[in-house]
């Protein structure tokens, strides 16, 4: 059977195991070790296994786990509402003034984490309540949490990033700086926004209370004293991996203790807290590990059979140029990540699409950040949109999924500006590797 009707019989059974319900990452493989035995027989099957242990035997993963505990001990102890809670009463006047340093703390809280799911809960649960309690415009807040809790996976640590660079072969640490600039950008972005909507329409939100913009900078300053550490821990943990003083793992495994030893000062270190933030991780990486066995399986044994240069070939054979040709790119990046995770289009796209990229004398490291900035879409975009759905399990029941899914679309186009700026202009993103490598 030709490439073409093979290509087209694993996409239809692809949608329709995802039509009756099927997790992706138990579909793609189920799809990818019948694949495998149609065109090498039981052989076949250890195709699959090497391709799994190829990735996962890579010394570099052992990263993540690490960054997820990192997560689930900010998420069970109270650090992230002490962070805003002080970084609250700066915000004086200014128009949207909350919501704006609700971004900076969104930022401080993704150099910690690298994930999404826990930073969207906690400023769910932290600021939220406290933005509307405030007279805040119910969409705006629900659109500065979803946003800004996003950040986690474009501002470093970034486990996309980190699969990126195991997938791409490409060096991590100059991801991580290539993505430094992007994501201030997108959050300096999102703030612009607040500011100016607010300052159009004050109604939109009111200004901070009489009792904290009349608190001394000596009083603002000693509410920073709780948080200090574990910022400085994010900071210090960043800067080994940027000076090349500490390796990602090695970073990553420092940030945890660096976290745990900062928690056991607060007076927050407990048992229960250690075992439920291990639960947490065990079950968080469990779930991208099975992503990793469904998805790369059925990569490993499509690119067997021809199917990946048959796909480059006919790309290709399009002749769009190198504008158009990403533009397709991201519009695919766009519409999978409306349905499907991160981890399945990364490795059903970028064995495809990285070839290709570099045949154009494209920088792998800059359509990284592209890819990843096209992630940060995906998790606002319907009707998969995590972010909603991780705020939903912890707002009020007043507050539907239709409102929070509307409350994002001003926040997606801002995510699209920043895409086609960094598309349009690739030394937002390669200046600081250049800056500090060259």
């Amino acid at each position: 059977m030709e490439i073409g009707t093979i290509t087209l019989l694993l996409v239809t059974s692809m949608l329709g195991l995802l039509i009756l319900g099927v997790p992706f990452a138990f579909a793609a493989g189920a799809v990818a070790t019948v694949l495998a035995l149609w065109q090498f027989g039981p052989g076949g099957l250890s195709l699959l296994a090497a391709r799994t242990y190829e990735l996962i035997n890579g010394y570099t993963l052992v990263a993540v786990p690490m960054f997820v505990l990192m997560a689930a001990l900010l998420e069970g102890s109270n650090i992230a509402r002490d962070l805003f809670s002080a970084f609250r009463v700066w915000a004086g006047r200014m128009p949207g003034g909350v919501g704006v340093m609700t971004m900076v703390v969104s930022v401080i809280l993704a150099s910690t984490t690298g994930i999404i799911g826990g930073e969207i809960v906690l400023l769910g649960i932290v600021a939220l309540p406290q933005m509307l309690r405030l007279g805040y415009d119910k969409k705006l807040a629900i659109g500065t949490i979803c946003a800004g809790g996003s950040l986690g996976t474009m501002i470093p640590p970034s486990i996309i990033l980190i699969f990126y660079g195991l997938t791409a072969n490409v060096s991590i640490a100059h991801l991580f700086l290539a993505s430094v600039v992007p994501g201030l950008l997108l959050a300096g972005t999102y703030m612009g926004y607040i500011i100016l909507r607010c300052w159009v329409n004050p109604e939109m939100a009111s200004i901070a209370p009489a009792e904290e913009r009349n608190m001394t900078l000596g009083q603002k300053l000693a509410l920073l004293k709780g948080v200090a550490l574990p910022v400085g821990v994010a900071f210090a943990m960043l800067g080994s991996i940027y000076f090349g003083v500490a390796s990602i793992t090695e970073s990553a495994a420092l940030g945890v203790v660096g976290i745990v030893f900062a928690t056991a000062v607060r007076g927050e270190l407990t048992w229960v807290l250690i075992v439920k933030s291990l639960k947490q991780t065990m079950l968080s990486c469990g779930i991208v590990i099975w992503l990793v066995f469904g998805t790369n399986g059925l990569v490993g044994v499509y690119n067997a059979i021809g199917g990946i240069q048959f796909l480059q070939s006919g790309f290709v054979g399009l002749n769009l140029g190198t504008a158009g040709t990403l533009a397709v790119m991201v519009i695919v990046f766009m519409i999978l990540g409306a349905f499907i995770d991160w981890i399945g289009i990364m490795f059903l796209t970028i064995p495809i699409f990285l070839p290709i990229i570099k045949g154009m004398g494209l920088d792998p490291i800059w359509f990284g950040i592209v890819f990843n900035v096209s992630m940060q879409i995906a998790y606002l975009s319907p009707p998969f949109a995590p972010a909603a759905f991780y705020l939903k399990g912890v707002t009020p029941p007043d507050i539907t999924l239709d409102e929070i899914f509307s409350a994002m679309w001003p926040f997606i186009a801002l995510q699209i500006l920043v895409l086609i700026m960094i598309l349009a202009f690739p030394v937002i993103s390669l200046w600081l590797p250049t800056l500090m490598y060259h």
